[in-house]
């Protein structure tokens, strides 16, 4: 029956480990004691010890893997030429391959196979004999709930990061705004949905161009990371109006409504 309250105090608990890590490290300690985490987290020191030692079921890592920049890359190759939608897996020499696209996004850190494996298990791509199709148009693993939870985790962090720097006054300030409209019925809500995925499609290609040019410039040498990112929410409210992205920070003007901080 829904979340209990002896596990919302775990995560808090843990959270609260996780963030002192995080004031000491702005400090200049790399690595706090269990004095520091227990008297800035207010647990006592046998449970910041249990809770250190523990070994938890992390969830994957999304940011920059070999899977998602094959997957990436393979979309950005197909956005230039639809017929690349199927590729061979094995690299003859004559054209693109699977494995030259793997080898160039993991730069050969990661074997092809390996990619393909995990792209397999994640159902983003279909393997035929000695080809290999690539499934959707955007890396959402959906048969994986675990990568599905990172990716959530991952997005909701820096988008709350976004939202609290900005009301915090942190400089730069970052993009970070939605527009809402209530009142209006369901399948004008369904059209603008549409209207505003055809749109991301155009400016989702753009993007990973740059990011990729920008990667390649650096040569290993950059220590920042960005991300962009895109949502929208509708619902029929059964009479009482309210269709709405959630508010946020710097929201455009709009005749129908608007919300800013």
């Amino acid at each position: 029956m829904g979340l209990k309250h002896v596990q919302l105090e775990d995560v808090l608990r843990q959270l609260l480990l996780e963030e002192a890590r995080h004031l000491w490290n702005a400090k200049g300690v790399g690595h706090p004691n269990l004095s520091q985490l227990s008297m800035t987290t207010g647990l006592n020191r046998k449970e910041v010890t249990a809770r250190v030692r523990e070994t938890r079921d992390t969830l994957p890592h999304t940011e920059g893997s070999a899977v998602t920049k094959a997957y990436t890359a393979w979309l950005q190759l197909v956005t230039d030429d639809p017929e690349r939608r199927r590729l061979p897996i094995m690299d003859c020499g004559d054209g693109p391959s699977f494995e030259l696209l793997a080898r160039l996004a993991a730069r050969g850190d990661v074997h092809h196979r390996a990619v393909l494996e995990e792209l397999v298990r994640l159902g983003m791509v279909d393997v035929q004999g000695e080809s290999v199709e690539l499934r959707g148009d955007s890396f959402v693993p959906v048969d994986s709930l675990r990568d599905m939870l990172a990716f959530v985790g991952d997005n909701a962090r820096d988008h709350l990061l976004a939202a609290v720097g900005n009301t915090l006054g942190r400089e730069p300030r970052m993009l970070e705004r939605a527009v809402f409209a209530t009142g209006i019925p369901l399948q004008e809500c369904e059209r603008i949905h549409r209207l505003a995925r055809e749109h991301w499609d155009a400016v989702h290609y753009k993007l990973v161009k740059e990011m990729t040019q920008a990667y390649q410039h650096a040569e290993g040498s950059g220590t920042a990371r960005i991300r962009v990112g895109v949502y929208t929410y509708y619902e029929d409210e059964s009479g009482r109006g309210l269709i709405a992205d959630t508010p946020s920070l710097g929201s455009d003007e709009l005749a129908t409504h608007q919300e800013s901080t």
